[in-house]
């Protein structure tokens, strides 16, 4: 392998690993929100210590985010430098606000909500609750407006040396891109922290033990599960794909295996691409209905892949296709799976189903491949260009890094993310297994002495 496909295995494996976590809090910010918020207006003492139990989750998951998020700032500078030195007047403005809200707005009230305890009244600590969520939510939003302008670049100025400059900070931020993007991303947060969520509950209720807990983290989760699954297909996901069909058709074309342009272009529901042939091998498909999703006719025409020269399709069109079938198609279990638990949660059968509970504990980690598939078709999809229509992938890596240092470097990574990965899930399975109910006094004493 060369050095830019090193370059850029080496950065998809360190984005992807960190962005395990960062999903998992942003999802959490919001419902450690709804629990607090029922504690703060019933006085209940349960939905208090279940909001600080998730708040302890929410805490690991946010150091592991932080551990593995400062490496890939580094990548910049040593995979690749070329992008960075050109395009750094746009994208530094913005990962500079990520790094402020997120260090200090974000870590500054976990540590209150995680150790003011009674020290500071219930209303102060529902507030610093509600900071930790909008700390991880506006965190996010600068991360997105970055990827968004390589995405779909706008409020730039372009010089003859080839640099990048911003020529309004406030068209950077309102990017159409970046507020689609957003969206979808936020509400696939949710849904990650939905399941999770259930899943513990699911767990507790199986295993016969905090039940009082159980239950509430099923109803929320559940509920937070049904409309985030929802959302996430319509209206973002619809909204998403049709900006992208109207500025990356080429990106579409790839996504959906359309390699001839149709009138009436159908959905591909199963099926491999043939780069070869031009085709789709064994395809099970549904006519018209791509070109009613996207221009809302059944005869509109859609162009495909035959338009493009073959030096602009995405460069590893497979992979695209299929990680763009995958979300789509767990997004399709996840409305089906909340909708049969919203189902049996509103008649009262759910903490009593165990085939239902076991379906909840097990598709906790659908939500993570699904996140990752969506954004494996965001930055594949793009591809070949590194900023869209500006700046190809191939112009933008450190050529001066040979293949070996980078190999070595990512062997170096993936070793120690394997150890910290292991080190992260026995810190969360103890304290799951511990639960949120505090240890007894008498217990507390007994391991002092």
């Amino acid at each position: 392998m060369n050095a830019e496909t090193i370059h850029r295995l080496h950065f998809a494996f360190t984005v992807t690993f960190h962005y395990l976590f960062p999903q998992l809090t942003m999802g959490l910010g919001l419902l450690i929100v709804a629990l607090k918020t029922v504690a703060l207006r019933t006085n209940d003492e349960t939905w208090d210590r279940a909001a600080r139990f998730w708040g302890r989750i929410f805490a690991l998951n946010f150091a592991m985010g932080v551990v593995t998020g400062i490496p890939m700032e580094f990548q910049f500078g040593t995979n690749w430098a070329r992008f960075s030195r050109l395009s750094g007047g746009v994208i530094g403005q913005p990962l500079a606000m990520e790094g402020v809200f997120s260090f200090f707005l974000e870590s500054a009230f976990l540590g209150l909500f995680l150790y003011g305890g009674k020290r500071i009244s219930r209303r102060l600590h529902w507030f610093s609750a509600v900071m930790v969520w909008l700390g991880s939510w506006i965190s996010g939003f600068f991360i997105i407006v970055t990827d968004a302008w390589m995405q779909h670049p706008v409020a730039y100025t372009r010089f003859p040396d080839g640099h990048f400059e911003v020529l309004s900070f406030w068209g950077l931020l309102l990017n159409p891109w970046a507020l689609l993007q957003y969206m979808h991303n936020m509400t696939g947060a949710v849904v990650t922290a939905a399941f999770v969520m259930s899943a513990v509950g699911a767990f507790y209720l199986l295993e016969g033990r905090n039940q009082t807990y159980g239950r509430i983290f099923l109803k929320v989760g559940v509920i937070a599960g049904i409309l985030s699954s929802i959302a996430i297909i319509f209206p973002t996901g619809d909204l998403v794909g049709k900006f992208v069909a109207r500025n990356q058709p080429a990106a579409i074309a790839a996504m959906e295996g359309l390699f001839k342009t149709e009138v009436g272009a159908p959905v591909v529901l199963i099926g491999q691409p043939n780069e070869q042939t031009g085709q789709i091998d064994n395809p099970i498909a549904v006519n018209d209905v791509l070109s009613f999703l996207i221009y809302g006719t059944t005869k509109a025409q859609v162009t495909g892949l035959d338009r493009f020269p073959r030096d602009q399709w995405p460069d590893n069109l497979p992979l695209l296709y299929y990680a763009y079938h995958i979300m789509a198609g767990l997004g399709t279990w996840f409305v089906l799976l909340m909708a049969v638990s919203a189902l049996l949660l509103w008649r009262g059968r759910l903490h009593t189903s165990p085939w239902a509970l076991w379906a909840l504990l097990v598709s906790f980690p659908l939500p993570y491949i699904a996140n990752t598939a969506g954004w494996m078709t965001a930055e594949l999809g793009r591809q070949p260009w590194l900023i869209y229509g500006l700046m190809r992938t191939s112009e933008g890596y450190s050529s001066m890094v040979s293949a070996g240092n980078g190999l070595f470097t990512l062997l170096g990574f993936m070793g120690l993310y394997t150890v910290l990965g292991l080190l992260f899930t026995v810190l969360v399975y103890r304290e799951i297994a511990h639960g949120p109910e505090p240890e007894p006094q008498g217990k507390l004493r007994a391991a002092a002495d």
